[in-house]
């Protein structure tokens, strides 16, 4: 006896034909495209003629003026070398120098303190070197921001005025005596000196002046240091150290004659008429 069909087999049988006829369709469309014609490939490009290999780099912007990046690079690279710069090519370190010999000559080795020094000379370094600051600033600085000198002009036009404050205050002979260590031929003019040269010749000539208007400075102290061991040998007082004495007569003495406005208007007359 034959059982009439359910709905499920039925089901099962239109799945089954319809899987049929998608392979069937499948074989086809792969027949069909295996037939068609190849397409030709395409010739390659030329290369382009090679130029001449210079690399440009633009770091200004639209309108010439340098953007803001290079300028927030520049000044972290300032910040970066400016106590070098501090210390060999401006008055630093001949004002430094001054006045820690003249705390060592009062028989103070802490006070003032370092840190006290070091802020008096930076100041009177920026009072010397102000007229200087103000030529670099208006010869090479201004027109860099501007747009009206590169980065090399700008350098080199800025650093003039610094190397004729350094050049007034340099001697012949330190100049002769780092061009001979360098191997190198006698400049021409003064202002033909490289940097080089010129750099470390300021400092021995900084140094130099330094100690000698500190020689001058230790002898009246000197002077009252010998009294009060003359007369504490005459007392009998050997034991008592002549420190301990002299240092009062030493502090009344430089208090009364004002020897730090003596010793300021001293370093900063010695660089007057060259910035």
């Amino acid at each position: 006896m034959i059982r009439p069909l359910t709905s499920r087999t039925l089901r099962v049988l239109a799945y089954g034909f319809s899987a049929v006829l998608l392979a069937v369709l499948l074989l086809w469309l792969n027949a069909s495209a295996g037939h068609a014609a190849p397409i030709p490939p395409v010739p390659p490009t030329p290369p382009a003629s090679p130029d001449t290999g210079s690399v440009n780099i633009e770091i200004n912007g639209m309108d010439g003026k340098p953007s803001t990046a290079v300028l927030t690079l520049i000044g972290i690279t300032l910040l970066s070398v400016a106590p070098a710069l501090l210390l060999m090519m401006t008055s630093f370190t001949k004002i430094f120098v001054v006045l820690a010999m003249t705390r060592n000559a009062l028989s103070l080795p802490s006070i003032p303190p370092n840190q006290v020094l070091a802020g008096l000379a930076l100041f009177l370094s920026i009072f010397v070197m102000w007229p200087v600051i103000n030529e670099m600033n208006t010869l090479g600085v201004q027109p860099y921001l501007n747009g009206k000198l590169d980065f090399n002009g700008a350098l080199s036009a800025g650093s003039g005025p610094l190397q004729q404050f350094m050049l007034a205050h340099t001697r012949e002979e330190d100049i002769a005596l780092m061009t001979r260590a360098a191997g190198m031929e006698n400049p021409a003019t003064p202002e033909a000196v490289p940097l080089q040269t010129l750099i470390p010749a300021f400092m021995i000539s900084e140094l130099r002046a330094a100690f000698i208007i500190g020689f001058v400075i230790f002898i009246p102290f000197l002077v009252i240091d010998l009294v009060v061991s003359a007369a504490l040998m005459s007392m009998g007082m050997m034991m008592l150290p002549p420190v301990m004495i002299s240092l009062p007569f030493k502090i009344l003495l430089f208090v009364l004659v004002d020897g730090w406005g003596l010793i300021i208007t001293s370093l900063v007359q010695s660089y007057a008429g060259t910035g």
